[in-house]
């Protein structure tokens, strides 16, 4: 009976003293992940077999034998769920110190408070691994966390301190087609990041975005440099398997054809089979997956038709951020060179001084050492455009007589065919030049008008409007523009043949300044792609001998209208009642430069 005793309790304490079993990302996430209600859908117990293509996707990340993994994607397919399931994995499981990458500090925190920290509070494995933040010598701020044999930092790829931290082990990096070109002064902040895991014989480093721009995509580029694998499913009816392909889609029913038996299957009938992962190259160490929408039990294949639709009916410009987002696929602009005769061909005589299809209007403001050239341009629709007038104020903008001009003309009121007016509701003066306090001293005052300072930045992954800032001794709200986006926007819509959403008028009456010389400087730059160090770069090269204001005015009139944001359907709804015009009065009250949406000065 002692020996009995004995043998049951060495075995207690065997078993206590035993390692725990091998688990796996997916594994570990199915056991122990709980879902948050405020940022899931479906709160809860984690099931990887809700999207069985997360599966291999997450336990790649823990085999011995990869180093990195390679997730190019759409939106809707749960890979921000596969990154946080990692994070609980490396915390629980197989402590290790981790980087968290995102395109700026300001995501990072957002991501911090809205995902990482619901799913540590509502996950028991991981809630007393990571101490309070509320405690006064808390180890877990909002973008570092200490936990029990590592800890988790989360940065900004915009971030050069960030990116000189200590060593980790683990890296992710979550939208790295939307990194900047370079941190700060520093380099790639990918190549930047992926050298602090260099010390770990263990390291792993997981790369995930969806695509952008064909031959200048991080994310692309890593893909083709791995097994370059598809989600595949078999045919219900001849049992081929093939990934989920948008040129097999039939529109009339939401079928599937058969690359192969040209059967059509419903999407219940195809996800109702069982899929896996298959390679089309082979890799050493580094394992590429590619995902699209069709296979996301979040989107009906119904929904992702009707989306497609509307962003072609939208124009390219909407029809791009599709393919990107529901294709998980590069955008590839098929479209040649601008020519200036083209352009200038489009000129069409108009039946008043703003057509009747125009909502708003914006201008920007260029302002050079001996002139300001200023564009006012009419939006509609789909932000359908159509040139006002182009004009040239010629004078020293360090003195005020030419401020006074702009001042005037920037007030002036425009006629409607029916002999209504309206004005100009936002306008955007360059700032970067020589007269960057004369152009702080002239918005300051009339911002109230809308009339704002902006300051051009060149570069992939930059939004084209950022964040308004006062940092300037006017206190002057200004606003940064990623001036390669708002560029390759303008010669997007330029391309665009037939009016409709995103189409381009230009009047023909020469007074109106749309002459040769204009189109000459409105197609003036052309985007290429070059390489660094292996890292596509875009870059706009000017023609030569040939002024570019047209394009960077064009750019301020239209950063002009993305700052104003304006409601364009209600707009026309108001315009076709009668009620559009009756409230052209002068904006009162002290500017409100911070808010995103802001009611057209035609409402």
């Amino acid at each position: 009976m002692t020996m009995n005793k004995t043998v049951a309790l060495f075995k207690k304490i065997a078993k206590i003293l035993a390692p725990p079993p091998k688990l796996t990302v997916s594994q570990w996430a199915d056991k122990y992940r709980r879902l948050s209600p405020e940022s899931s859908a479906e709160s809860g117990q984690w099931r990887t077999d809700r999207a069985p293509y997360q599966r291999e996707i997450m336990d790649a990340i823990n085999d011995p034998e990869v180093e990195t993994v390679v997730v190019m994607s759409s939106a809707q397919v749960g890979k921000t769920e596969i990154l946080l399931n990692t994070i609980g994995y490396f915390i629980d499981y197989d402590p290790a110190p981790m980087i968290y990458m995102l395109p700026t500090k300001e995501i990072a925190e957002a991501f911090s408070k809205d995902r990482l920290a619901p799913m540590i509070r509502d996950t028991p494995v991981l809630r007393g691994k990571i101490k309070d933040a509320k405690s006064r010598d808390s180890d877990n701020t909002l973008l570092h966390k200490k936990f029990p044999g590592g800890h988790i930092t989360l940065i900004g790829a915009n971030s050069p301190a960030g990116l000189s931290s200590r060593p980790v082990r683990i890296l992710l990096a979550d939208e790295v087609d939307r990194f900047p070109l370079s941190a700060g002064t520093e380099g790639d902040p990918l190549s930047l990041a992926a050298k602090r895991t260099t010390t770990f014989w263990n390291k792993k480093k997981v790369y995930v975005s969806t695509p952008t721009i064909k031959d200048a995509s991080r994310i692309e580029a890593e893909y083709e440099d791995s097994t370059m694998e598809q989600w595949c499913l078999p045919c219900p009816s001849c049992g081929h398997y093939q990934p989920l392909r948008w040129a097999q889609i039939r529109f009339e029913d939401a079928t599937m054809e058969c690359e192969k038996c040209k059967e059509r299957h419903t999407e219940f009938e195809w996800k109702s089979q069982n899929g896996k992962w298959i390679a089309r190259k082979k890799h050493p160490n580094k394992r590429g997956f590619h995902l699209c929408e069709l296979a996301s039990p979040w989107k009906r294949w119904e929904e992702i038709i009707e989306d497609f639709k509307e962003a072609k009916e939208k124009g390219p410009e909407v029809l791009k951020v599709w393919v990107n987002t529901a294709l998980g696929e590069t955008w590839e602009d098929h479209a040649g060179d601008l020519e200036v005769k083209t352009l200038m061909k489009r000129r069409e005589r108009y039946d008043a001084e703003v057509p009747d299809d125009v909502l708003v209007l914006t201008a920007g403001v260029d302002v050079q050492d001996d002139r300001l050239e200023v564009e006012v341009v009419g939006w509609g629709i789909g932000k359908e455009s159509w040139g006002i007038e182009y004009k040239i104020f010629y004078g020293d903008p360090g003195q005020q007589a030419i401020w006074d001009q702009l001042d005037q003309y920037l007030n002036q009121e425009w006629s409607f065919k029916n002999g209504e007016k309206i004005n100009i509701s936002c306008a955007c003066i360059d700032s970067g030049g020589h007269f960057t306090t004369e152009v702080y001293k002239f918005c300051k005052p009339r911002e109230h008008r809308r009339i704002f300072a902006v300051k051009g930045r060149g570069g992939m992954g930059i939004p084209f409007v950022g964040k308004v800032s006062r940092n300037n001794r006017e206190r002057a709200a200004l606003f940064t523009l990623g001036v390669d986006n708002g560029k390759d926007t303008i010669l997007t819509r330029l391309k665009i043949e037939f009016e409709g959403p995103g189409y381009c008028h230009f009047p023909i009456n020469a007074e109106k300044g749309y002459d040769e010389t204009y189109f000459e400087g409105l197609a003036s730059e052309k985007r290429i792609i070059k390489y660094r160090k292996g890292r596509p770069k875009i870059e706009w090269i000017k023609k030569s001998g040939v002024s570019n204001e047209p394009l960077d005015v064009r750019n301020y009139a239209t950063a002009a209208l993305e700052i104003l944001n304006p409601n364009l359907e209600a707009l026309k709804e108001m315009k076709e009642t009668g009620k559009m015009y009756t409230q052209h009065k002068k904006m009162t009250g002290p500017p409100r430069p911070r808010r995103r949406r802001v009611i057209s000065k035609g409402l």
